[in-house]
This record gives structure tokens, C-alpha cells and sequence, in this order.
């Protein structure tokens, strides 16, 4: 009882005294309270960051693995007269058979073919990418059909012309009206709209075009087999004296597996069986399981970095508690002579010192923890960056600061 009155009286002694200079004292907090304050928001800038990223590998798809058509980089492009030949490279529908029949860990197989061109309703135009794909399409990439629905194994064995639109297209094309059962035209082809991805009231999806590929504002989905009927496999461009022409089956191929444990040998077979069938490498594969790894280890070291240099600051303020201690001690003098000769021990001078740099660390500590928890949300607003901030990065603020406070007081 006696010894928590001693540390409450010790307490009351330390503000008192630092009342009695409320400027110095003010300005000796700003380092700890800004040196909190950055680390808090430094650490959730990066969290949030780190977590846009993973949800973006995520939405890929753990399981899956991703093959993309390359043109070689030795390969050039083809010119001359319309009898020229055209230029072969990247997947095809033997790489798809092979894929689907042949390897081990395997579940699903989604092929897909990009054609740029242009969709126009009424006086409306808009430039897109039709995709050539099948129904599993928002199965296999975790897409939402947010209006109508995708189209059907029906369909794309009848090579109908229906189209599911992206919300990008829907909304340039369809700006106040409801675009399900509309006919959209496609170059030449008329095409009845069945479906919508993502949300046509809102503005752009921003979904990160990685080589990996989720899907982009501007595509317009259509059955593969439609796709191979009417827009063939060649394409060409024009123009003044010139002509070149490309032949690609399969701009994509999108593998299953049946498991996260089947991923890393399916990856090795998949790229043993491309090497064997192609003497060019006109492919890229990716495994959105290997990108979330090196995600995870990324965030980890973006962590370190950020903490460091934001404890950096908190490092100045513990030096200015320092200097301003060594000041207080200095003009004190006569107070500790007097106190000690009327039997203060030397514990009890030194507790008087260590309360007061505590109290200016935790006072300081506390409100840095209020603005770090302000700052993320001011830099989301005008900036439209997401930041997280976690309990561990006020505890750590926190910790270190009353550390700082104890350790240069």
C-alpha cells in the first residue's frame, strides 16, 4: 500500500513539474506523437497495399494455372500482299485436347480467343475485346453475373449468337436502359445480349490487367464455337500499300486443378508438355499460387522497410525526451542537492526523472495512436488508396514509444 502511494505521489510530482514548462513539454511530445503516428499509417498504407494485391492474385484462383499466347520476341511481324502467308504462334486446340486428357491433377479446362473489334447498338459505338470462351467461364474465374446469366453448353453447340457484355460495354452501349435480350452488332454480326458482368450502375471495376488476366472493362463475351465460326482464326490489318496477318487458335488457356497440393507438379507437367509441342516459346505460364507466395514474403519485407524507416522517427523524438532530460536534471540541481539531504535515496530521485519522460512517451504515444488512426482514413479519401490498419501496429506504436521513453529517459 505504501509503495503504490509512493509511485501514485511520484506520478502527480512528474506532471506538476512538467506543467510548470507546458511548451517545452508540448514540443518534446510532438516527436514521439508524430514518430507513432507515421509508423501506424506507414504500416496500414502497406497492409492495404499488400491486401489489394493478394485479393487481386485470389480472384485468379489458388488452384489454377494460366497459360497466355506470346508472341516471340525473335519473330517479326509479317508484311507484304494479301497472298502473304500469316504468322502462326501461341496456343491451339491440340494444346487443349493434351491439357484436358493427359495430365495429372487436372480438373477443368477453360480455353479462351480475343478478337478486337467494335459494338455498336443504335447511334452507340464502343471499341472492346470479344472473348471467345465456354459457359465455365465465371465458374473457373470467379467471375458474378450481376444482370441475366452466362451463356449455355446449348448455345455454344448451336453456335448462337448470343453475348454476355462486360459492365464497361453495358454502360457505354446501354447507358439508361436495361441491355438484357437487346441485339448488339459486332462488325457484321448481330448478337443478342443474355448477361452482364460486373455491376453496370457503378463506376470502372479497376481489376489489375496482370498477365494472369481477369477480366477488362471492355470485353464482350460470346460462345468459343460462334466465336471460331464467325471470326475465324486469322487476323489481319491493313494498311496504306501493306498487309499483315496473325494466326492464333487460343489467346488463354485456364487450368483447374483438383487441389492447392496438386498445383505445383500440374505447373511442372503443363510446362514439360509446352516445351515438348513448341519449338518457339510462344507461351507464358503463370501460377497465381506461386504470385501470392512471393506476395506474402513481398508484404513481409515492405513491412520491415516501412517500420524501420517510421521508427526512424520515433528514434528523434527519444533523443529530444533526452536533451530536454539532461536540460531538466541540469537546472535541478539544487532541488535533487536539497532533496537528498533531507534523505531522498538516489531510486527515489531517479523514479522522479523516469515518470516524467514516461509520461511525456505514453502521453505522446496515445495521442500519435489517435492520429495514425485518423491519417489512413484521410489518405484513403483523397486518394482513393486502400489502408488497413491492425491492432499489432498499435501495440507496436505504443510499445515502442513507452520503450523510447524509458530507454532515453
Amino acid at each position: 500500500m505504501f509503495s503504490l502511494y509512493r509511485y501514485m505521489r511520484a506520478v502527480r510530482l512528474g506532471v506538476k513539474n512538467l506543467t510548470l514548462h507546458k511548451a517545452r513539454s508540448a514540443l518534446t511530445m510532438l516527436g514521439i506523437i508524430f514518430g507513432v503516428s507515421s509508423v501506424i499509417a506507414m504500416l496500414a498504407i502497406g497492409e492495404g497495399a499488400s491486401y489489394e494485391a493478394q485479393q487481386a492474385i485470389i480472384r485468379l484462383g489458388s488452384t489454377n494455372l494460366i497459360i497466355n499466347a506470346v508472341k516471340p520476341p525473335e519473330d517479326k511481324e509479317v508484311s507484304g500482299t494479301a497472298n502473304s502467308f500469316a504468322l502462326e504462334y501461341g496456343l491451339t486446340y491440340d494444346d487443349l485436347k493434351r491439357l484436358a486428357g493427359s495430365i495429372p491433377g487436372v480438373a477443368r479446362v477453360l480455353p479462351m480467343r480475343r478478337i478486337r473489334s467494335e459494338a455498336a447498338y443504335s447511334s452507340r459505338k464502343a471499341q472492346c475485346t470479344v472473348v471467345g470462351t465456354l459457359p465455365i467461364y465465371p465458374e473457373i474465374l470467379n467471375e458474378t453475373i450481376t444482370m441475366g446469366r452466362f451463356f449455355t453448353m446449348m448455345e455454344e453447340a448451336r453456335l448462337d449468337n448470343v453475348c454476355v457484355l462486360s459492365a464497361g460495354v453495358a454502360r457505354k452501349l446501354f447507358t439508361f436502359q436495361n441491355p438484357l435480350e437487346e441485339a448488339v452488332k459486332i462488325d457484321s454480326n448481330v448478337f443478342r445480349v443474355v448477361g452482364v458482368i460486373g455491376d453496370i450502375r457503378r463506376g470502372p471495376l479497376n481489376r489489375d490487367r496482370a498477365p494472369a488476366g481477369q477480366s477488362f472493362e471492355d470485353e464482350i463475351f460470346v460462345p468459343l464455337a460462334t466465336a471460331r465460326a464467325l471470326f475465324g482464326e486469322v487476323t489481319t490489318r491493313r494498311t496504306a500499300g501493306s498487309y499483315s496477318a496473325e494466326r492464333v487458335e487460343l489467346h488463354r488457356i485456364v487450368i483447374r486443378t483438383t487441389g492447392v497440393a496438386a498445383v505445383e507438379s500440374a505447373a511442372r507437367t503443363v510446362e514439360s508438355m509446352l516445351t515438348h509441342f513448341h519449338d518457339k516459346h510462344d507461351y507464358e505460364l503463370t501460377v497465381p499460387l506461386r504470385l501470392l507466395r512471393q506476395a506474402e514474403e513481398t508484404k513481409r519485407i515492405f513491412n520491415i522497410v516501412l517500420g524501420s524507416i517510421a521508427a526512424i522517427s520515433l528514434l528523434v523524438g527519444g533523443i529530444g525526451i533526452m536533451n530536454i532530460m539532461l536540460a531538466t536534471v541540469t537546472e535541478r540541481t539544487r532541488e535533487i542537492g536539497i532533496r537528498r539531504a533531507l534523505g531522498a535515496k538516489k531510486r527515489d530521485i531517479v523514479s522522479q526523472f523516469l515518470v516524467e519522460t514516461l509520461v511525456l512517451s505514453v502521453g505522446g504515444g496515445i495521442i500519435g495512436v489517435g492520429l495514425g488512426l485518423v491519417i489512413p482514413l484521410v489518405v484513403s479519401h483523397l486518394t482513393d488508396i486502400k489502408t488497413i490498419v491492425t491492432p499489432w501496429s498499435l501495440f507496436l506504436a505504443f510499445g515502442i514509444s513507452a520503450l523510447v521513453g524509458v530507454v532515453f529517459g
